[in-house]
């Protein structure tokens, strides 16, 4: 930890920033997987998805930034590499050799749920652990995350209940 004038007992800090790690790892993770389907899709709406997932793909990024300050001002090291995000990602790997644009939009909005729903998680530890600032952080991230969910998934025909299944199955066992 490094030294820091910030109020926090040092317990909280710690458990802050784990979990501004655990989601930073993903957030790379995720910003990687959609610029995937970015660089792939095919498809008759091709030119509306692509410009879709790449506003998708820069809010992602803007969440890492956020995630990874937070830990600084915490006193913690943000540990953002893309080994690290490799190794620590809860999301499950992103598939190769797809093309279709409803597969990639499933895809994609299976992995920015499961971001979401872990998110919503991070809310409460945050708010238990008696950090309110990074409960903060973590409902705006999940805000933006809802949206751009919203945005991907309408671009599919798909019911509560089939996104539900992808939120669950985009996720590592734990």
């Amino acid at each position: 930890m490094q030294l820091t004038h910030n109020t926090l007992s040092e317990n909280i800090r710690e458990q802050a920033i784990s979990v501004l790690n655990k989601h930073l790892a993903a957030a790379i993770d995720l910003h990687g997987q959609i610029k995937q389907a970015h660089w792939n899709v095919r498809g008759p709406g091709f030119i509306a998805i692509h410009e879709l997932f790449d506003k998708v793909a820069e809010d992602v990024e803007s969440y890492s930034d956020m995630l990874a300050e937070r830990a600084g001002a915490l006193g913690g090291t943000a540990q953002g590499t893309v080994q690290t995000a490799a190794k620590q990602s809860f999301l499950i790997p992103y598939p190769h050799g797809i093309a279709d644009e409803k597969q990639h939009l499933f895809a994609v909005a299976g992995s920015l749920a499961a971001f979401g729903q872990s998110a919503r998680e991070a809310i409460g530890l945050a708010t238990n652990a008696g950090d309110p600032a990074t409960a903060d952080l973590f409902t705006e991230i999940l805000r933006g995350v809802d949206q751009q969910l919203w945005f991907v998934q309408s671009h599919l025909a798909l019911k509560v209940d089939q996104i539900a299944s992808a939120a669950k199955t985009a996720t590592k066992p734990r």
